[in-house]
């Protein structure tokens, strides 16, 4: 029986052993599954992705985006007798004002320091941050809620990015400006208007980058196989057609001019006839897209590509232009002008040159309203407004500006009636935009095909250039054609009679139309608020060519300084000479009569 009861007692025992065995294991498992709310030795690195810059065509920013840092620190985390020497440290390296600081502090709590902290700062910040920790200017606080002790230095985290226009006010209003917008507590920005908005798609970043993994004791992420990893994509750079120096130094001259004719506004647009790039394109209308007040409101509009006006006289060669297309006028066949004077319905059209005949192409050079209203009467009014049409009237001409007008054409039963025909060929009854009628002007230079206008050249990133779009090409005139608009023009700066003598320069080819217009009113037109305009060209002997436009919003400076001849005019003249000096354009030392095409 004793032997019995000792082998219960060993089966017991083994019994109590096993048993406690699969106890430790089930406890071993159940404390290696049972997640037990302990912090993981995980960490991220985030890295947003930037807008592109615009860059002028000499290489200088004239748009750019930084990176912005805030300042975060948990106040209760401060050991209250140190917190002066914080204020003291922080202030001194970050440049804030003690007062706002401690009132800030005064708060329980994380609060933020600073929004706006560059990256320069941010590292001097990250610097101190750290020296604060050694010198035990944090201490450690338990959340009562959760029990948690947690000893929280200050925190220099990405806030997102600010827009920087070294540039200022150059360039604008075609470079438009910005907005500031959230994405996942990260400050982007988007564009509103111009090249900011035209091309906000390609400049905008694509991909913020985020790594995520587990760490060691050191916070280092450790690249293993658990790390999650995401690549930061910026947007990519827009490379303008429009050099900085050029286009600075013929604002600078459009300002003076502005002050002198005491005038609403000067536009000057300057194009490579033969590609269509925008090398200037000049507003006295500007504003600094960083810092926009009130007074800018004004400003934001973009005139050269948001203003429709009627044009006046600079109308007048693209309706001699579909004429010899058409065939309905010899430019030498001799046209009565009846002396000047003409009856319209109930009013009285007036030339300024009072003229019995003129040949056809001298009503041009003298710029005869009479003569114009004899020639558009051999068009029909169908042929008259597709003309108009394929000039690109009433229609968007494509450049990289937003907001684009198309103006207004008369329709074709309009056009049926004299009076409305008649006004259209010197400039009246009609709005275009003054893109519009650099392109106009543009293909008759490039003789007779027209070509979209680009502000912009081509994108860049990592030193790679990628195309933005083909420009479309299409063929207005018969190459014959353009040329004898061509020369007719050139006829109206050279001859002693022509409206635009006064824009000659020994040695270039310069041809080109004035168009002085009143502005309307509810009461009909102004007799004190006009404006003026001068389009043409300037080719060289080197096979350089420009065309040129230039618009000056009601000029108060008293007569005769409204009419175009005495201020659009020599603003042309001042832009051919300032593209002169700056070695755009190279004068012929020969013969002045050398013909430049």
């Amino acid at each position: 029986m004793s032997g019995y009861q000792s082998q219960s007692k060993i089966y017991v025992i083994f019994s109590f052993i096993v048993l406690g065995i699969i106890l430790f294991l089930f406890v071993i498992f159940y404390r290696a599954l049972l997640d037990r709310k302990l912090p993981k030795l995980q960490s991220s690195d985030f890295d947003s992705a930037l807008r592109g810059s615009i860059i002028s065509k000499d290489g200088f920013s004239i748009a750019s985006s930084q990176k912005l840092y805030k300042a975060m620190v948990d106040t209760r985390n401060i050991d209250p007798n140190k917190k002066e020497l914080f204020i003291k440290l922080y202030t001194l390296y970050s440049g804030d004002d003690p007062t706002k600081i401690r009132k800030i502090l005064s708060k329980k709590g994380v609060v933020t320091l600073s929004y706006e902290i560059d990256a320069k700062g941010a590292a001097y910040l990250k610097e101190l941050a750290r020296k604060l920790y050694k010198k035990k200017v944090f201490i450690a606080y338990q959340d009562p809620k959760t029990g948690i002790v947690a000893t929280q230095g200050m925190s220099i985290v990405e806030s997102g990015e600010k827009r920087i226009y070294m540039a200022e006010d150059t360039l604008t209003p075609a470079i438009g400006y910005i907005k500031k917008i959230e994405q996942d507590g990260i400050t982007k920005v988007e564009g509103v208007k111009g090249i900011e908005k035209v091309y906000d798609n390609l400049l905008s970043s694509t991909q913020d980058a985020i790594t995520k993994g587990p760490r060691d004791l050191s916070n280092t992420i450790i690249l293993s196989g658990d790390a999650e990893l995401s690549k930061r994509i910026d947007g990519y750079n827009v490379v303008l057609n429009t050099p900085l120096k050029l286009q600075k130094v013929i604002e600078q001259m459009a300002t003076q001019k502005l002050n002198d004719l005491i005038a609403k506004e000067v536009v000057i647009g300057v194009m490579e006839s033969k590609t269509g790039k925008i090398i200037a394109l000049v507003s006295t209308s500007r504003y600094n897209p960083s810092n926009i007040t009130i007074n800018d409101y004004q400003s934001l509009n973009s005139t050269a590509s948001e203003y429709a006006y009627e044009v006046g006289s600079v109308m007048k060669p693209v309706i001699f232009s579909l004429l010899l297309r058409e065939n309905k006028v010899n430019p030498l066949e001799i046209i009565n002008t009846y002396g000047g004077k003409y009856k319209l319905g109930q009013r009285t059209i007036t030339d300024s040159h009072k003229n019995d005949f003129l040949s056809a192409e001298d009503i041009i050079v003298e710029s005869s309203n009479v003569g114009m209203i004899q020639l558009v009467e051999r068009l029909s009014e169908i042929d008259l407004y597709n003309g108009l049409l394929d000039f690109g009237f009433s229609k968007k001409t494509g450049v990289d500006l937003s907001y684009e007008q198309v103006g207004l054409l008369p329709s074709i039963n309009e056009l049926r009636n004299k009076t409305y025909k008649s006004t259209v060929s010197y400039g009246y009854g009609l709005q275009a935009t003054f893109m519009q009628l650099l392109n106009a002007y543009n293909t008759i230079n490039n003789n007779g095909v027209m070509i979209t206008q680009q502000i912009a050249s081509h994108l860049e990133k990592n030193g790679k250039i990628y195309a933005i779009k083909e420009q479309d090409i299409k063929t207005i005139l018969p190459i014959e054609t353009a040329k004898i608009m061509k020369r007719i023009l050139i006829k109206v700066v050279e001859s002693n009679k022509g409206t635009a003598r006064k824009a000659r320069i020994q040695g270039l080819s310069i041809g080109g139309k004035t168009g002085t217009a009143h502005i309307a009113t509810s009461g009909g037109y102004s007799d004190k608020r006009y404006n003026a305009s001068f389009f043409g060209f300037v080719n060289d002997i080197s096979g350089n060519n420009y065309t040129i436009g230039v618009l000056v919003r009601e000029p108060m400076k008293p007569y005769p300084y409204y009419y175009a001849s005495w201020s659009a005019l020599p603003i042309f003249k001042n832009t051919v000479e300032l593209m002169v000096e700056n070695g755009y354009l190279k004068p012929a030392i020969a013969s002045p009569k050398t013909e430049i095409y």
